[in-house]
């Protein structure tokens, strides 16, 4: 079974259960009973009890299992509560968005790995970030894993372009909303553009290797700042899909960039090799350890006054992850 099951006999509840169901668009399969409850009882994802089935409930000595979500109007009776082995008690309409996010959760289905987050930002301006960025997004794609490409610099001209799918049909973020609770990633699927084949095209599309599929959250011409809530909430859906999500981050601080930040496992200071790149990489670079953001650097050469990439990481003061040309 792969719905979530519900014994809510409140009918006021109940029709808030049906409402929030819709919302996370996750189908919600509905009991009379606690005989016909006990049919499905092991094989739910999820049971959604209210308190007036509570008493039925422990009468038939049910077996404990996880996943028990107990719903309420308020004053719930604790030891019926205690009794069932509910892992959440719910007050309706109060706690809706916690219900939504476990109905999503399963709606979504469990990952087969835990996503993770990339953040690439410029040492300078003109470094190439988003070229980086938009590159490692497109090999992660092509090496058969479900890529994310975000971008948060509203000033840069959106990374569509880079991409090629300019033209592409789908949702960019002005139009992208989310003041709290979760993003289902199957909605997130349907409303972003994705190159179609995968990749952006180029030679990471002739690979032999079967390509997953890849899709851009893009600033538009606008200069529209991604609201940070959505971030936080686009990038929780991703991960939560097992999805690889790689982030064009601006210079300088934006509250958008900080909710990435907060949510990155790994962030990437590009910085050409030049003199001036590596000053102005500086006061980044402090501005990420203010922020408690671990770093690491890739140098882009060759540097025409010899500076090494090594030197360029000492003077910088973050680890060097690797160097490499245009």
């Amino acid at each position: 079974m792969t719905h979530p099951l519900a014994l809510v006999t409140d009918p006021h509840l109940l029709d808030e259960v049906l409402r929030l169901a819709a919302a996370a668009d996750c189908p919600l399969s509905c009991v009379p009973d606690v005989p016909a409850l006990r049919l499905a009882w092991h094989a739910a994802p999820l049971v959604v009890l209210d308190a007036a089935a509570l008493p039925s409930c422990t009468a038939a000595d049910l077996p404990r299992r996880p996943g028990v979500v107990v719903v309420h109007g308020g004053d719930p009776p604790w030891p019926l509560v205690v009794a069932v082995g509910a892992c959440a008690l719910l007050e309706l309409p109060a706690e809706s968005d916690t219900l939504v996010a476990l109905l999503t959760d399963v709606r979504d289905g469990p990952p087969s790995t835990q996503g993770r987050v990339i953040s690439v930002i410029g040492g300078r301006g003109g470094a190439g970030a988003s070229v980086l960025a938009t590159a490692i997004a497109r090999e992660s794609a092509a090496a058969g894993t479900e890529t994310l490409l975000v971008d948060c610099d509203p000033l840069g001209g959106g990374l569509d372009l880079t991409l090629g799918a300019e033209s592409t049909a789908g949702a960019r973020w002005p139009s992208i909303h989310c003041t709290a609770g979760r993003v289902p990633m199957s909605s997130l699927r349907t409303a972003l553009p994705t190159p179609s084949d995968g990749s952006g095209g180029g030679k990471a599309a002739a690979r032999p290797r079967k390509a997953a599929p890849l899709s851009v959250l893009s600033c538009d011409r606008t200069a529209s700042p991604p609201e940070p809530q959505a971030v936080t909430a686009v990038l929780d859906a991703a991960r939560r899909s097992g999805c690889t999500v790689v982030c064009d981050l601006p210079r300088h601080p934006t509250p958008a960039a900080t909710a990435a930040l907060s949510r990155t496992d790994l962030t990437v200071l590009l910085v050409p090799a030049e003199l001036r790149a590596t000053a102005a990489a500086t006061r980044v670079a402090t501005h990420l350890r203010t922020t408690g953001t671990p770093a690491h650097l890739v140098v882009r050469g060759p540097s025409p006054s010899g500076l090494t990439p090594t030197a360029i990481a000492s003077a910088i003061g973050l680890p060097l992850l690797t160097h490499m040309r245009p």
